[in-house]
């Protein structure tokens, strides 16, 4: 199924890539990025939120107060509590370790920054480009690229890779694991054991059980195609070795999870730069990749953002379908919905009375019959199918 801008007087959010976005109940929340104009890249506007509502498929903007971030793109968003938290990113002076929260769940409209002021420990070092899990009201990042200081380089350690260096300060990837806990708003960075990936940037993660996923990512000019698990009550690393097929290396790409034992990965940018749009399945029991077939296979994506929605939809909204290392004019702002699994009974005939009822007169006329709760739920669906949406849909 594709949410797509349709008529030109449509509020739709603007094409970015690099952006954060999170779901909450029905709602899609959409901040940051960045965009091109003209020869020039451009930071989306910090003090708005874009809204989509998956059931009717309709945008909104809000303005945003309080103690705005700084517009950048890289960042790392999580929902926890009702809140949106971002941490770190890439703004015009290069990558920070800020965090900020945002109230999304009761604000009607009303979404102000909170800037994060931690009591205890101490903050990673600035980098964009890494991933984070949710577990026991906690957020816990992994990896990134940004930069650090020399002195506080341990040349012994291997959880930082250089790639660059300026005279006191060099930049890399690294592979670092840092807990934050906003209860006392403090970090602590765990004692991992087994054998850590290496250090990468712009991987894709996920969350099952009580094992944090990565898949992927770039290391120096490399981007690979593995996957590993921390188990976050342990904080044991593992590497699971596939016994199929591969999807081919990659980076900034994303992996969902759609079933207690499955993720699904989509698009990003190949090991030979290609743009890719392909979607693939891998069990974590089995230790299988499959291939799927979808809608979608000619809207490669890369830097976009991949969140679950319910039934185990996948809401996939903008990223960039060329090389944006190379040709920077191809951000998007569609919103793809992939259908992971059958859907429910009711959703199906929902679906259809209300992608039907205005071509059909006798069943328009029908829709006060309904109890009141259910009649006022399938009207606002049907904003969903209007015409000039352009709905398509397909099971995987």
């Amino acid at each position: 199924m594709e949410s797509s801008s349709g008529s030109r007087s449509e509020l739709v959010a603007r094409e970015r890539s690099g952006h954060t976005a999170v779901v909450e109940g029905d709602l899609l929340y959409v901040w940051g990025g960045y965009m091109s104009v003209a020869d020039d890249e451009v930071f989306l506007p910090n003090d708005e939120i874009w809204v989509y509502d998956l059931i009717q498929g309709v945008w909104q903007v809000f303005h945003m107060t309080g103690e705005v971030p700084p517009s950048m793109s890289g960042t790392c968003s999580c929902s926890l509590n009702g809140n949106m938290y971002i941490f770190g990113g890439c703004d015009d002076n290069g990558q920070t370790n800020q965090m900020y929260h945002v109230m999304l769940t009761g604000a009607i409209g009303h979404y102000a920054w909170t800037k994060v002021v931690h009591r205890d420990g101490s903050a990673p070092s600035p980098r964009d480009k890494l991933s984070c899990w949710v577990y026991k009201g906690r957020i816990i990042y992994f990896g990134g690229y940004g930069h650090k200081f020399v002195a506080e380089l341990d040349r012994r350690n291997r959880s930082f890779i250089v790639d660059d260096l300026s005279e006191d300060i060099m930049w890399g990837w690294n592979n670092e694991v840092h807990i934050f806990d906003p209860t006392p708003s403090s970090w602590t960075r765990p004692e991992t054991y087994g054998r850590a990936p290496a250090p990468r940037a712009a991987q894709a993660c996920a969350m099952l059980g009580n094992r944090g996923y990565i898949c992927g990512g770039r290391i120096r000019e490399t981007r690979t195609n593995d996957i590993h698990c921390l188990d976050l009550d342990s904080w044991t690393w593992s590497e699971i070795v596939p016994v199929s097929s591969l999807p081919v290396g990659r980076s900034w790409h994303s992996l969902t999870a759609v079933s207690d034992s499955t993720l699904f990965l989509f698009g990003g940018l190949s090991v030979d730069c290609k743009p890719m749009s392909d979607g693939w399945i891998f069990d974590v029991e089995r230790k299988t990749w499959r291939e799927v077939e979808h809608p979608f296979k000619n809207k490669p994506r890369l830097w976009h953002t991949a969140c679950p929605g319910k039934d185990s939809d996948v809401i996939v909204f903008g990223g960039s379908c060329d090389y944006i290392l190379l040709v920077d004019t191809g951000h998007c702002n569609d919103a793809l919905v992939f259908q992971m699994a059958p859907y429910p009974l009711f959703r199906i005939c929902e679906d259809y009375i209300a992608e039907n009822a205005s071509e059909y007169g006798a069943l328009q006329k029908q829709l006060p019959l309904l109890p009141p709760k259910l009649c006022a739920s399938v009207k606002k669906r049907m904003s969903f199918y209007r015409p000039s949406k352009k709905q398509h849909t397909q099971i995987l």
